[in-house]
């Protein structure tokens, strides 16, 4: 038998055994043709990699603070609590450079995105760095939501400056200058910018005076790039690591 009737044959033959609801077939069928897989998961060792069957398995489309930021450890308690013990439903996108896996976790009950959970309840910003997936619709809603509700990373500053800074100009292939908006001069030191990824930059012994503005570069974060070309974002906090305003393109 050639190789393109062999295949052929094969899916009939699924076909067939999946209309007479041949269970152990359905179930081969689900677990080798797709990409996902109901898992159990073995180890959290942050609130955005886990560990199953092994291998490192990086939560897609958030990032969550590193070990020594703000909010580390109750996001790292929050995945643990989301996943140990339990069956999930993982969907596989690939791997990145460190060889860890991609994936999507989901609640198998309820079928909710575990990732965008994370999101909702202030562990994670949202970070889509090779561009929007058909599910950034959901990462921006469930971000929305946080900042509704005020909690953990979406938590208002509540300087007497977190409402004089606005953004005068921010893109990819710009520079981002911010502009104090009020009569008062603002005392910026220890405020920090960072986009959805890691890189970070801190201000120092720094004043932005009234109806002024300063332009931070990517020379500032000591990177040749900062804003990537599919969509970034940038996050302003006070020296307390409160939100002062986010805006992104």
């Amino acid at each position: 038998m050639r190789k393109g009737e062999y295949i052929f044959f094969l899916i009939i033959l699924i076909v067939v055994f999946i209309l007479i609801n041949y269970t152990p077939l359905n179930t081969f069928v689900v677990n080798t043709l797709s990409n996902e897989e109901f898992v159990s998961v073995e180890r959290v060792i942050d609130g955005d990699t886990v560990v199953v069957n092994e291998t490192s398995v990086r939560m897609l489309g958030i990032n969550t603070p590193e070990k020594g930021e703000k909010y580390y450890t109750e996001a790292k308690n929050y995945t643990t609590i989301l996943v140990m013990n339990k069956t999930i439903k993982i969907e596989r996108r690939g791997t990145d450079r460190y060889d860890r896996e991609l994936a999507y976790l989901y609640d198998i009950n309820t079928n909710e995105n575990l990732n965008a959970k994370l999101v909702e309840k202030g562990y994670a910003n949202y970070y889509f760095p090779e561009g929007k997936d058909s599910y950034f619709a959901l990462f921006a809603q469930a971000w929305e939501k946080c900042i509704e509700n005020n909690e953990n990373l979406c938590k208002k500053s509540e300087d007497k400056c977190a409402n004089c800074i606005i953004v005068k100009q921010f893109s990819s292939d710009e520079d981002l200058i911010l502009r104090n908006s009020c009569t008062f001069d603002c005392n910026l030191s220890g405020w920090s910018i960072k986009d959805e990824g890691r890189k970070t930059f801190i201000f120092k012994n720094f004043i932005l005076k009234a109806n002024n503005q300063v332009t931070i570069t990517a020379e500032d974060f000591n990177q040749t790039y900062v804003w990537t070309n599919t969509g970034d974002t940038m996050f302003l906090r006070d020296k307390k690591g409160e939100l002062v305003l986010w805006e992104n393109y």
